[in-house]
């Protein structure tokens, strides 16, 4: 029996890209430099702001300037959170067959609580949401499991009774690592250069609702 659905937020629950694209492209053009295509950068979202400072900028952790353009790249995410951010198209279906399965789900997310909360409000998901960990809620981050082992901790299932959902290597590697069965959400931004369907996934779904037929599935 399926005790509960855990969901990567960037990527898995909600399209994240094209905030996070403006907020670099708006640091592109404070740099002098012209902005990118949301085409061009959404595959490279997963990556969080080490990400897309490394595809706009060319700059690693490693380089002097890195972490000035972080700090500012984040001032203008956080100025501008949910302008364009809206839920995947069929999640908000998705989640209320599951709530009405009286399943209860959550997030776990590596994005810092700072943005994940005030983000995960504004979708009006807030309050439905079981269990929110965030990047900086566990001790590490995805892909170690330790945000997942703290998510189940919290809404007291055990890992083999539950489905983490994300769109990133990194999430199935935690997931895997966690007990959990691991679905990759095929409509996401899928960044990395190993092939998805090689990251060894329990499941792999090209849109939400195919999340229902995996609660059904005997394991």
């Amino acid at each position: 029996m399926t005790a509960a659905v855990l969901f990567d937020l960037d990527g898995t629950l909600a399209d994240t890209a094209p905030d996070l694209a403006a907020a670099l492209n708006r640091l592109l053009v404070e740099e002098g430099r012209e902005p990118l295509a949301l085409s061009h950068l959404r595959p490279h979202v997963s990556g969080g702001a080490r990400g897309l400072i490394r595809i706009g900028f060319g700059l690693t952790p490693d380089d002097a300037a890195f972490a000035a353009l972080v700090r500012r790249f984040l001032a203008h995410y956080q100025d501008s959170l949910c302008a364009g951010t809206v839920l995947f198209p069929g999640v908000e279906e998705l989640l209320e067959a599951i709530e009405e399965r009286g399943i209860r789900w959550g997030i776990v997310t590596n994005k810092a609580q700072r943005f994940t909360l005030p983000l995960i409000e504004q979708l009006g998901l807030r309050q439905r949401s079981a269990c929110i960990v965030s990047g900086d809620t566990a001790l590490r981050p995805k892909p170690d499991p330790a945000p997942l082992l703290l998510a189940c901790a919290v809404l007291q299932v055990a890992p083999e009774q539950s489905i983490y959902v994300g769109d990133d290597l990194r999430d199935i590697d935690a997931g895997r690592s966690a007990g959990l069965f691991t679905a990759t959400a095929a409509y996401g931004y899928l960044g990395g250069d190993e092939p998805f369907e090689n990251w060894q996934a329990d499941a792999i779904i090209n849109e939400p609702s195919e999340i229902l037929s995996l609660l059904r599935s005997p394991w």
